[in-house]
């Protein structure tokens, strides 16, 4: 009984949605355990808390502090974890007890007690095979986790462009709002004096409206950005409410960036490339498994008897015999299993390749379409400042005026989405090297979502 006292307890741990919902409701970015896995993941103290400005670098610690999908990456390692340890148990000898009963004489008793214990052994290295196959899951297991990590990094991002594009349309259409409005004011005038057509004040009219109906439209898109925001970190809506932040985001590539160096970056340090490789090598061991389980385990039987008056004791041992089946099938199975996982890790190198390429050449195609509009942009401005310049001279009135500069407001709605494009193009470039392009490294990256796998503390997921 002795073997029993270290047997674990069942521990009901039930799930009350109530209560649940209450914590999640409760989460927040003043939290002091974010503020203290925020200094470690920067490796410097946050010297006023809760921060006054929110970014996208101190967003992705938020985000990988809450995240619930980073929690369900996690809760899936520690059962490969947990699987490498059932993987080096030893299999527990067992023991038989037959007790016998002779009727033929009593002399000096009828009773014949036996004992048998059966000790198992493996052969072949089956154990150290199998806690290998277990170690390579548990490293794929460790990578999905950065993988996941990634995946909440892009959607932040993500989300924090349309919050950028949102509030920049908005001050826009609120500026060419305020022109189109004065344009009306004057038509009207110009229509009771005849100057011009009733239709011309009806198309000014109908485009105030539809102005009026963007700047409501780009209201609603920053509102839902900034939920979709929250819901990517981990909290609730209302843990937004009064917290500023800096949708800056660069547009330009790091200067030492290549293709080819982007090529081998992506290729050699890719979570989803590096947990295939794991995967590769778990299929490897459990070939060798598949292989070992040829070679027959041992079963040492040492055992007892009281026969009569004598002690008589014996030595057994009991080995399969493997002349009906040699582990065909499963062997069979785990080649194939093999190939096709290395049939999927080339499958995957296409397909990041492929992306990379798309990812440079949409790059390069919004960066000379935005070049354009600031051409376009700069045409715009110059003749804006020329007609401003006629009407101060007399030689131009305010209506020409309003005219030129609502084709500058145009001008620049049409350059905000040159600008976005490029954001997006950026974004997908990272998201196919996953690798951050800004003060974020990649090397940092790996070992910040890494540790996410032990240090998100236990206060943010209840």
């Amino acid at each position: 009984m002795a073997g029993l006292t270290g047997c674990a307890r069942f521990e009901e741990r039930p799930l009350v949605p109530a209560q649940t919902a209450s914590q999640l409701e409760a989460r927040s970015l003043a939290a002091a355990g974010l503020r203290k896995f925020l200094e470690q993941t920067l490796g410097q103290p946050v010297k006023t808390w809760p921060l006054s400005e929110w970014n996208l670098t101190t967003l992705s610690v938020a985000a990988f502090y809450y995240s619930p999908n980073l929690a369900v990456a996690r809760a899936q390692w520690e059962v490969t974890v947990a699987d490498t340890r059932t993987a080096a148990a030893r299999p527990n000898p067992s023991v038989t007890a037959t007790p016998g009963y002779d009727t033929t004489t009593s002399i000096p008793s009828p009773w014949l007690p036996a004992i048998a214990f059966d000790w198992p052994v493996e052969t072949a290295g089956k154990r150290g095979k199998r806690i290998a196959e277990a170690r390579e899951l548990a490293n794929s297991a460790r990578w999905d986790i950065v993988t996941a990590a990634w995946q909440v990094r892009s959607n932040l991002r993500e989300a924090l462009v349309d919050g950028q594009v949102a509030e920049r349309r908005r001050v826009l259409l609120d500026q060419e709002y305020q022109l189109q409005q004065q344009l009306v004011q004057r038509m009207e005038q110009r229509l009771t004096a005849g100057d011009v057509a009733r239709p011309e004040l009806v198309a000014a009219q109908i485009a105030l409206q539809k102005t009026s109906q963007d700047r409501l439209d780009a209201e609603t898109h920053a509102s839902d950005a900034r939920v979709r925001l929250a819901g990517i970190i981990g909290l609730s809506a209302s843990a937004l409410d009064g917290v500023k932040i800096d949708y800056f985001l660069a547009t330009k590539l790091p200067t030492g960036l290549t293709e080819p160096e982007a090529r081998r970056v992506a290729l050699t340090s890719r979570s989803d490339i590096l947990g295939a490789l794991a995967d590769y090598a778990a299929a490897q061991d459990d070939l060798k498994l598949e292989i070992a389980k040829q070679y027959p385990d041992v079963h040492v039987g040492p055992g007892y008897q009281y026969n009569q008056g004598d002690n008589q004791w014996f030595l057994g041992a009991t080995v399969e015999l493997p002349i009906l089946d040699q582990n065909q099938g499963p062997i069979a199975s785990a080649e194939a299993k093999r190939r096709l996982t290395a049939a999927k890790f080339m499958a995957l190198q296409s397909q990041v390749i492929s992306e990379i390429d798309r990812a440079v050449s949409g790059y390069r195609l919004a960066q000379t379409q935005a070049s354009s509009g600031e051409d376009l942009l700069g045409t715009e401005q110059q003749q804006a400042s020329a007609t401003q310049a006629q009407v101060a001279a007399g030689a131009a009135d305010q209506f020409d005026a309003l005219g030129v500069q609502l084709e500058l407001a145009s001008a620049n709605l049409a350059q905000l989405d040159n600008d976005t494009t490029v954001q997006r193009a950026r974004g997908a470039l990272e998201d196919a090297l996953q690798y951050p392009l800004d003060s974020l490294t990649a090397e940092t990256f790996k070992q910040l979502a890494a540790a996410t796998a032990a240090t998100a503390a236990a206060e943010s997921h209840p």
